[in-house]
């Protein structure tokens, strides 16, 4: 449990982690202003770090900028605003009054309200048990009688980073079919925004960052990070001064988006949870990995099955004696859970039709899905249907009947994506819908698992009948989080992937209220190293889908030996996503061996502690290894991407095991000791060639 202490002498609190520390303080203005984050303090070592107010040294600079615990905008001060309003008589500035504050079972709340107009501010601080994450959010209420407020930015927190000679970032962009592509770059001076303004978390960037001073490394070094909650529209911006502060702010919304506080109404922020840790890149990520398994995940002590979708075999082809076959091969081979996708609803023949029609197309499936599901679950394994609740394409049943559900606005064209249109969740009735159509069909058919997708982003993003249209792009997000809590809670052992156009939805948001998500539509496994690679900077194995899926790719067209594929997928939540009615005999051998591995490895890869020994490249050798919490096993996997030039196979470098302890490779018996696997390391067996694979077990003695 965290200490939280509050020092009436000084106006000012302090956090105190496992091992770290966090300190605010209120000003002679009684604005909030931060103290320290760093290494864990004690409250007489913190005496000695509390600032005193600096005065002016000239009229265009003041000295106290970018210290702000939550910047706002108003007064001299010219830093990048966290919270920005307009209050019903235009004025903008915000002037903080201190109310009180209380500190209750691991949570802090203090608040204010402005000096002169109807506005509460409330600033929440958590830790969550045996973590060093410190989780924060603001709360906004209009307690009075007249008038709205606009609020034009709301974010959940400013983070302050120590005052470092040089700040580096590490961060992730990308696009469809090509997510988390890892960057570290030199952070810029002045203000630089990551975001999206899609209405979903996005493929582009990822509402994450981590800042070092430019020398950190996967083992050594002070890194500070930050994660966004929130599955909708992001901005997270960094700002660095030629004074050397450098701040992180963020939360939800985008530029130009306005949404208004009526008297009465209260806006809680998603939060925007920080972490400092020594100990590398590798420290920070084990860090995230460990909050998400223990305050994240809905089931985070559950091991995720082994699954396979019917997506790559059929298309929209979809038929119950086709799924039949399907689901024979694929429980032959120790699946787990059989996942039929798109094209068993509506006039569902194509992506021009049907969705929106969340109805059994008879013509595919004369009895229902009954039949099916309990096939499927007389050959033991769950049942799972794809949807994509959120969209409707033109040609349905519903649009006919509800043109006005989707988003629109009454002048302009109606944007089609991939022939679809998005469903407005911001209204009550369209959510009802929602929630009602997925409960129905759950409870109908038994249905273990829905892969939930959202194949577009947003487009004339307006809700004519109501005079508050900019609160939909929070709205409908708050609607789908609504929608799927309400699910789990009717139908307790259901789960869900969160899925969009690939990796365009993953957050800690979304994996609150699913079991996995959908790293990215490219299964192509030299692609997904990277992908991967950059996902586990902060999201854990545990959450991870990765497939199996037909040769060559169906996304690069690349060839890459069987093998290969499923070691890349078997370093996170293995699915089998090819024909495999057309595998060859050999082909289907091989599978049933790999899964039977991948369940032996599974608790160790799911749930343990990830190591990054050596990165992924475009060429030459990587490597990861998980350890189990417990420390007794380890399993390793090395990959050999492409050899452009023959060289002798080098040793790799292991980490996180006991110097003292010894460890036998479980298929081969040899026995190491741990000191020398990890000061020389051990020489990994690969095989000869390119796309060349190894999974090495280890059991310690």
């Amino acid at each position: 449990m965290a200490e939280i202490a509050f020092d009436a002498g000084t106006r000012s609190w302090l956090i105190r982690t496992a091992a770290t520390g966090y300190a605010l303080r209120l000003t002679e203005d009684d604005a909030p202003s931060h103290v320290y984050w760093g290494p864990a303090l004690t409250p007489d070592q913190l005496a000695d770090v509390l600032p005193r107010t600096k005065e002016r040294w000239d009229a265009f600079n003041d000295p106290n900028e970018g210290l702000d615990e939550l910047a706002a905008d108003g007064g001299t001060r010219y830093w990048t605003p966290a919270l920005q309003l307009r209050f019903a008589d235009g004025t903008r500035a915000l002037e903080w009054r201190y109310l009180d504050h209380d500190i209750d079972d691991g949570m802090l709340r203090v608040r204010f309200r402005d000096r002169h107009y109807p506005l509460r501010i409330t600033l929440g601080y958590r830790v969550p048990a045996g973590t060093d994450v410190i989780e924060r959010w603001t709360e906004l209420t209009h307690d009075g009688p007249d008038g709205p407020i606009e609020v034009i930015r709301a974010d959940s927190a400013t983070w302050v980073v120590p005052v470092r000679p040089d700040y580096r970032i590490s961060h992730v962009t990308g696009r469809w079919a090509a997510e988390s592509q890892l960057l570290r770059e030199p952070v810029p001076h002045g203000e630089t925004t990551f975001g999206s303004r899609r209405g979903i978390t996005g493929h582009h960037a990822n509402p994450w960052v981590m800042l070092d001073d430019g020398e950190a490394t996967e083992r050594h070094g002070e890194v500070y990070s930050a994660a966004l909650a929130w599955s909708g529209s992001w901005r997270i911006t960094t700002t660095r001064s030629s004074t050397g502060r450098l701040t992180v702010t963020g939360g939800f919304g985008q530029d130009g988006v306005v949404p208004r506080l009526n008297p009465g109404d209260t806006l809680t922020t998603p939060v925007f949870a920080g972490l400092y840790t020594d100990g590398g890149f590798g420290a920070a990520s084990r860090a995230w990995h460990a909050y998400a398994l223990r305050h994240v995940l809905p089931h985070p002590d559950e091991l995720r099955p082994v699954l396979y979708n019917s997506w790559e075999a059929t298309g929209f082809d979809v038929t119950e004696a086709g799924q039949r076959e399907l689901a024979k091969k694929a429980a032959a081979l120790g699946v787990e859970l059989f996942v039929m996708d798109d094209g068993w609803f509506g006039a569902r023949d194509g992506d021009h039709a049907g969705l929106g029609d969340w109805h059994v197309n008879r013509d595919k499936f004369p009895g229902g899905l009954e039949p099916l599901v309990g096939e499927v679950h007389g050959l033991g394994m769950k049942f799972g249907l794809w949807v994509e609740p959120e969209m409707v394409n033109p040609d349905s049943e519903l649009y006919r009947a509800h043109p006005d559900w989707v988003l629109h606005y009454p002048q302009r064209t109606r944007s089609e994506l991939r022939r679809q249109l998005v469903l407005n969740f911001a209204r009550p009735d369209v959510a009802g819908w929602a929630f009602d159509s997925l409960d129905a069909l759950v409870g109908e058919y038994g249905i273990d698992f829905l892969k939930w997708d959202m194949n577009r982003p947003f487009s004339e993003a307006g809700w004519p009948d109501d005079g508050d249209q900019d609160r939909l792009w929070v709205e409908h997000t708050r609607a789908v989080y609504g929608i799927m809590d309400r699910l789990r809670a009717a139908h307790p052992g259901l789960r869900i992937e969160a899925c969009s156009g690939g990796g365009g939805r993953i957050d800690f948001g979304v994996m609150a209220r699913t079991d996995q998500v959908w790293t990215s539509d490219n299964t192509d496994s030299l692609d997904r190293l990277v992908i991967q690679h950059g996902y586990g900077q902060v999201y854990p194995a545990r959450a991870m889908s990765a497939w199996v899926t037909d040769d060559p790719n169906f996304v690069t067209h690349r060839s890459t030996p069987l093998r290969f594929r499923f070691h890349v997928a078997m370093a996170g939540v293995l699915g089998i996503g090819g024909d495999i009615v057309e595998w060859p005999e050999e082909d289907l051998a091989y599978a049933r061996e790999q899964i039977a591995l991948y369940k032996e490895i599974r608790p160790v890869v799911q749930h343990g502690r990830l190591h990054r020994l050596l990165p992924p490249d475009t060429d030459g050798v990587s490597a990861l290894q998980y350890v189990a919490a417990d420390g007794e096993r380890a399993v390793v996997f090395v990959f050999r991407q492409a050899a452009h030039f023959h060289t002798h196979e080098r040793p790799v470098r292991l980490d996180g095991l006991a110097p003292s302890a010894r460890y036998r490779d479980d298929d081969t018996g040899q026995v190491w000791h741990g000191a020398a696997l990890l000061a020389h390391g051990l020489f990994p067996g690969l095989p000869d060639g390119d796309f060349a694979s190894v999974v090495i077990r280890l059991t310690k003695l």
